[in-house]
């Protein structure tokens, strides 16, 4: 018996699902050539005004540019690495949950900063986005459960499930306060947009083909609306009584007569 699922004419569904892959590579790989771009402009910028200022009532240009913004090499190598990683997860899995709560992310990294954050220190980075898209990514799991949730919520927690623990204050100089608040607006945008993608169809197996072709060879039409029993015919028969054993009749031969003793 085939226990495999039924697959599409031609691989259909390998091929709609590589393209979902390398287009949200793609996009993934644009941000962060727009962020090596903005990097490679920074000796020009005034950084400190780009950046969220916490509490700064004329800082709020920060909440848009921050996270394009870069301390070091490093800082960017990370920060790439991690969209590049969870951006592609999130796009190809959730193209259009993705798609809706990236101003929810952004907004919340940049808002996390400016509420919690030390008077007098700025932030930038998007180290928040990232944390976004990894609490995203984790809570979808949580809340729709189907393989393909599953699957990347698993492999979203075995590359960054130190998220987790970043959120809360951990090292000097490393801005918590954005990282939460991106985490804050990855869960919520979970909540609110985890319908937007539909559920991917249940793999169909042959036995449950084979099991109502069986079945429903027994079922007439009054069966089926709780009308009317199927005609006796129809019914299977469960049990059957055996066949009467006719009697047989044993021949009894005569005893010998006894000869008397010599």
């Amino acid at each position: 018996m085939d226990t495999s699922p039924h697959a599409t004419p031609e691989g259909g569904d390998g091929r709609r699902d590589l393209r979902r892959v390398l287009r949200a590579f793609n996009l993934s790989l644009a941000f962060v050539l727009v962020l090596l771009a903005v990097f490679s402009a920074q000796p020009d910028l005034d950084v400190r005004a780009l950046s969220v200022g916490p509490r700064d009532l004329h800082g709020w240009l920060g909440l848009l540019t921050a996270p394009l913004l870069h301390g070091s090499v490093q800082h960017l190598a990370a920060n790439a690495t991690a969209i590049l990683i969870l951006g592609t997860l999130a796009g190809a899995v959730y193209p259009r949950t993705t798609l809706a709560a990236l101003p929810l992310l952004w907004l919340g990294s940049g808002l996390g900063a400016w509420l919690l954050g030390e008077p007098g220190s700025h932030h930038l980075g998007a180290s928040g986005l990232t944390h976004g898209l990894g609490f995203m990514v984790f809570m979808l799991g949580v809340l729709r459960r189907d393989r393909a949730a599953l699957a990347a919520g698993m492999i979203g927690f075995l590359f960054y499930g130190g998220m987790l623990l970043t959120v809360l204050p951990h090292e000097p100089g490393i801005s918590w306060q954005s990282h939460l608040g991106g985490a804050v607006g990855g869960a919520l945008a979970a909540l609110l947009f985890r319908r937007l993608d539909p559920l991917p169809p249940r793999p169909r197996y042959s036995w449950e083909d084979e099991e109502e072709d069986r079945t429903g060879a027994a079922r007439t039409v009054g069966e089926r609306d709780g009308l009317e029993p199927p005609p006796p015919e129809q019914v299977p028969v469960l049990w059957q009584r055996p066949p009467e054993r006719r009697g047989v009749v044993l021949v009894f031969r005569p005893p010998r007569p006894r000869q008397p003793p010599r």
